[in-house]
């Protein structure tokens, strides 16, 4: 699978996965701090907050490895030609 994502910008993986665990993660987040009773406004901007933040991250961390992965050399297509 790595070899497949070889020269591909990861950016756009990173941020995907981090926008899935920030909504997991903040709704879990806001299911606490709903139970203990704390204004939905501020619920909904810290599940807001979390999701955006762990997106941003996302981004950043997949661009940087973009560039540990550079694309492979493909290997030259048999190029002996046949005698006529």
């Amino acid at each position: 699978m790595m070899k497949q994502m070889r020269g591909r910008n990861l950016a756009h993986p990173g941020c995907l996965t981090g926008i899935t665990a920030g909504l997991i993660l903040g709704i879990i987040l806001a299911g606490v701090l709903a139970a203990l009773n704390v204004p939905l406004i501020v619920d909904l901007l810290t599940w807001l907050g979390l999701t955006l933040l762990l997106a941003i991250v996302g981004w950043f961390v997949g661009s940087a490895l973009s560039s540990r992965f550079p694309a492979l050399e493909e290997a030259p297509a048999n190029t002996e030609q046949k005698p006529s």
